[in-house]
């Protein structure tokens, strides 16, 4: 019997798509379901109809449980370093993205689920959720670029505090850390999040990867570095269509009718 996929293949709605992972009843990661993740996510990237990306849960209740244990059982340094390393894929994937990424976080998010949650631009998540990273419970850490990527998000005590205890922390709380953006009514969060989804895919492509270049990866430079990049990109962005566009269209006075590859 064929191996059913562990998430939902990205659906598109108005160039916004989502990738929802689907492995019931808590939606905790097999190998399996970490390869299909990162395939799909690979394919939403390369697709011309998706500008906007959006990982979310198709489970009621949860986001994630994280990984399944089953598969750590027995496993060693080699299959460790298999396993993160394929993670970490993922994670070049997400913060070498061209296309905004957002996040939908409902129910119970811990562990992997979540963590790829931390390399999307912004995160929205239901009024009701919590949030956790509870691996110190069982002698390990987040393996998804998480200890990089909270320490840049919240401030390294914060990061820290939040590792060692291990404790579900509410939406609400997360919001004050800055580890969420918005909270929305559970109800509403699909809507809120594809309505944003839709802002963001009427905007220059072009400019929208620029930003996402200079903030996500030029953020990791030095403050000089991090000007010369911009220098270059903005020289670059002079070059394409979306520039001319976007500057005959507002002294036109009329909406700009972007380039589509």
């Amino acid at each position: 019997m064929a191996h059913a996929p562990s998430f939902i293949r990205p659906s598109t709605l108005r160039h916004v798509g989502w990738l929802e992972y689907n492995r019931p009843p808590v939606n905790a990661f097999t190998r399996e379901m970490v390869d299909e993740v990162h395939d799909g996510i690979a394919a939403a990237l390369a697709d011309p109809e998706v500008r906007v990306l959006v990982l979310a849960s198709a489970v009621p209740g949860y986001l994630s449980a994280g990984a399944d244990l089953n598969v750590f059982k027995g496993m060693k340094s080699d299959g460790m370093r298999a396993w993160a390393t394929r993670c970490h894929q993922i994670v070049r994937l997400l913060r070498g993205s061209p296309k905004p990424l957002l996040a939908a976080i409902n129910g119970t998010a811990v562990g992997g689920g979540l963590e790829m949650t931390l390399h999307c631009d912004l995160r929205f998540a239901a009024a009701n959720a919590k949030l956790g990273q509870p691996e110190i419970r069982i002698g390990f850490i987040p393996p998804i670029a998480t200890t990089q990527a909270l320490a840049r998000l919240v401030g390294r005590p914060r990061a820290l505090r939040y590792l060692y205890e291990g404790r579900m922390v509410p939406a609400k709380e997360a919001l004050a850390w800055g580890l969420i953006d918005e909270l929305v009514a559970p109800e509403e969060l699909r809507a809120r999040v594809q309505a944003y989804g839709e802002e963001l895919a009427a905007q220059s492509p072009a400019a929208l990867a620029a930003i996402r270049r200079t903030v996500t990866l030029g953020g990791g430079r030095s403050f000089e570095e991090g000007m010369a990049y911009e220098l270059e990109t903005v020289a670059a962005l002079a070059d394409t269509a979306d520039f001319a566009e976007g500057v005959e269209a507002f002294l036109a006075k009329r909406p700009p009718v972007w380039p589509r590859s």
